[in-house]
């Protein structure tokens, strides 16, 4: 596995601005499964969790960076207060097209689960079969703005910005400042897209670890609310913010078995 500083990884041009992405071949007669990372995530931040992905299902799996994040092109701060809206509705689209994906899963963690579930609420993309939310948040909550500060002081004071060096290299502090500069503005308190989820019309699975700092069980039930489709619901003791992590083996399991539920289920039927 590559690192940012390195540049390891191949770079697709979109919109003029250029994006590392990995890609694991698999079954070409299988969706392909588009992993969306976090607000402080990158292609390299994902570590072995693709590869899991790629084994248990066969699936081809993609990734890719995010202007402003690992050995992606840096962007100028700072970041819009929708960009999640921006990046799923503008961004990725064409990213693709890019990559040449026609059916496939979206899988988001954090920021990447928001942009999925922008995405499939608001695009009537046929070729979406089914979303997976890791520590979604569709609203801004308390507790997440709090733990936004605290981990603020350990990337001023601490040794984060050190240990995320690493993967974003020269975009340490884009990467950073562009994620906590719009968190922590006042006006993000007002942030939502609920109104989004109604318009999401494939099967959704959404997985929160029990004691994640940046969000509640409030964001989930927000959504099962919201939408109007088959829901999944995995809530994993002893977890955080980052399942796929911490808690592999049972969301590697979810998620392969959600895949195989619901991977040729919306063919050509759309509500």
């Amino acid at each position: 596995m590559g690192s940012a500083a390195g540049d390891a990884y191949p770079r697709m041009v979109v919109d003029d601005v250029a994006l590392e992405y990995r890609l694991i071949p698999g079954d070409a007669a299988k969706p392909a499964l588009v992993l969306l990372h976090e607000g402080l995530g990158c292609v390299a931040l994902w570590r072995n969790f693709p590869d899991l992905l790629a084994r248990a299902t066969g699936c081809t799996v993609f990734t890719y960076s995010r202007a402003g994040y690992g050995s992606s092109e840096p962007i100028v701060l700072p970041r819009p207060l929708d960009y999640m809206t921006i990046e799923a509705v503008e961004v990725l689209p064409q990213v693709l097209a890019r990559a040449n994906i026609n059916q496939h899963m979206l899988i988001g963690h954090s920021d990447g689960a928001s942009i999925a579930l922008v995405y499939a609420g608001l695009l009537n993309d046929p070729g979406l079969r089914s979303v997976v939310v890791m520590a979604p948040h569709v609203f801004a909550e308390p507790c997440g703005i709090d733990a936004i500060k605290s981990i603020e002081k350990t990337f001023r004071r601490g040794d984060l910005r050190r240990r995320l060096y690493k993967y974003h290299g020269r975009n340490v502090d884009c990467a950073f400042d562009g994620w906590s500069g719009a968190w922590l503005d006042p006006d993000f308190m007002q942030w939502t897209i609920v109104a989004d989820l109604a318009g999401i019309d494939v099967p959704l699975l959404q997985i929160q670890g029990l004691n994640d700092e940046y969000g509640t069980q409030l964001q989930l039930r927000q959504i099962a609310h919201a939408v109007r489709v088959d829901i999944e619901t995995v809530e994993l003791d002893a977890c955080g913010h980052a399942p796929h992590l911490e808690r592999s083996d049972e969301t590697v399991a979810a998620i392969a078995e959600f895949y195989r539920q619901n991977a040729s289920a919306r063919g050509t039927e759309r509500r």
